[in-house]
C-alpha cells in the first residue's frame, strides 16, 4: 500500500494568509465603526431633543441652538460611520487626524469641566468688605431666572453680614428696558438691603468688563471681596478677577436649574477657552 500524504503540516500560501489577515482586520474595523455609529446616533438624537426642550421652556439665550447644530453633526458622523463605502473612501491619515482631534477635544472638555466643578459649591467667607454681584439678562418683568438666583444668594449674604457693601454690575443690553445694575439695585432694596449699601456699575456687557469696571469702585489690593454668580460661572469669574489684580477674592455660588446644566456647562467651557485666548484669565 502506498503511503498517505500528511497534509497537517502544510503551510498556507503567503498570498492566502494575507487575504485572511486583511479580512479579519476589516471585520474588526467594521464592528468598531458600527458601535461608534450607534453612539453618535444616540448623541445626535439626544442633542436635538435637548435643543427643542430648551426652546419650548424659553430659558437662556440663543446659545441653545448649538445643541441642534451638534445633533445634526453627530447624525452626519453616524451616517458616515455606517457607510462602508464612505469609510473605505476616506484616506487613513485623515481618519487618524479626525480621531485624534475628537479625543483631544474630549480630554480638554473633561479638564476644563473639572476646573469648573472645583468652584461649583463656593461658599465665600463672611464679613467681606464688598459683595460683587455679576449681571445677567434683565427681562421686561424682572430678572431672568439665572440673575434672580444670584440676587437671592447675594441678599441672603448681605442680610447675614450687615457691614458688607454690595456692587451690582451690568449694563443695558439692546433687549433690556433698564440696565441690569439698576434692576438689580431695586431688587435688593425690595429684599431689605439698605440703599446706602449698594453701589452700581452699569457700563459692562460681559464678565470681563463686570470685573474691570467694578474694580474701579474698590481697592482690589486690600479689600476682601465675595463674587456672587451661578455655580457654573464661579471658576471663570474668579480667574478673571485674579488676573485683574483682585487679591482677597472668593466666590459665592448661587444654584442653577438642573435641566439647564448641560447647556450652562458647555457654554462655560467655550467661555473659558475664549477668555484664555484673549488672555483675560
Amino acid at each position: 500500500m502506498g503511503k498517505r500524504k500528511d497534509n497537517s503540516n502544510k503551510l498556507i500560501p503567503i498570498e492566502q494568509s494575507r487575504r485572511t489577515i486583511r479580512l479579519e482586520k476589516r471585520g474588526s474595523e467594521l464592528n468598531q465603526h458600527t458601535v461608534s455609529s450607534r453612539i453618535f446616533g444616540v448623541l445626535g438624537i439626544s442633542s436635538i431633543f435637548y435643543c427643542g426642550g430648551i426652546a419650548l421652556a424659553g430659558f437662556g439665550t440663543y446659545f441653545f441652538l448649538i445643541w441642534g447644530i451638534m445633533g445634526a453633526a453627530s447624525l452626519s458622523v453616524s451616517a458616515v460611520l455606517r457607510s462602508h463605502k464612505l469609510m473605505n473612501a476616506i484616506p487613513r491619515p485623515l481618519k487618524i487626524i479626525c480621531a485624534a482631534c475628537f479625543w483631544l477635544g474630549l480630554l480638554l472638555l473633561c479638564i476644563i469641566e473639572g476646573l469648573i466643578f472645583t468652584e461649583y459649591h463656593a461658599a465665600g467667607k463672611p464679613n467681606a468688605d464688598f459683595c460683587l454681584v455679576l449681571g445677567a439678562q434683565w427681562k421686561a418683568d424682572g430678572p431672568s431666572e439665572v440673575l434672580r438666583r444670584r440676587l437671592d444668594k447675594a441678599a441672603a449674604y448681605l442680610l447675614a453680614n450687615p457691614n458688607t457693601k454690595v456692587i451690582v454690575s451690568g449694563g443695558q443690553g439692546e433687549n433690556e428696558a433698564v440696565s441690569e445694575a439698576a434692576g438689580m439695585r431695586e431688587y435688593l432694596i425690595g429684599a431689605g438691603i439698605s440703599e446706602d449699601r449698594i453701589l452700581m456699575e452699569d457700563q459692562s456687557s460681559n464678565t470681563y468688563e463686570n470685573l474691570v469696571f467694578s474694580g474701579e469702585l474698590l481697592d482690589k489690593a486690600n479689600d476682601s471681596i465675595v463674587i456672587v454668580t451661578n455655580n457654573f460661572h464661579v471658576f471663570r469669574a474668579l480667574a478673571i478677577a485674579r488676573k485683574q489684580g483682585y487679591v482677597h477674592v472668593e466666590g459665592l455660588a448661587a444654584d442653577s436649574l438642573l435641566g439647564m446644566a448641560p447647556n450652562n456647562l458647555l457654554r462655560e467651557f467655550l467661555g473659558v477657552i475664549k477668555d484664555f485666548m484673549l488672555t483675560n484669565l
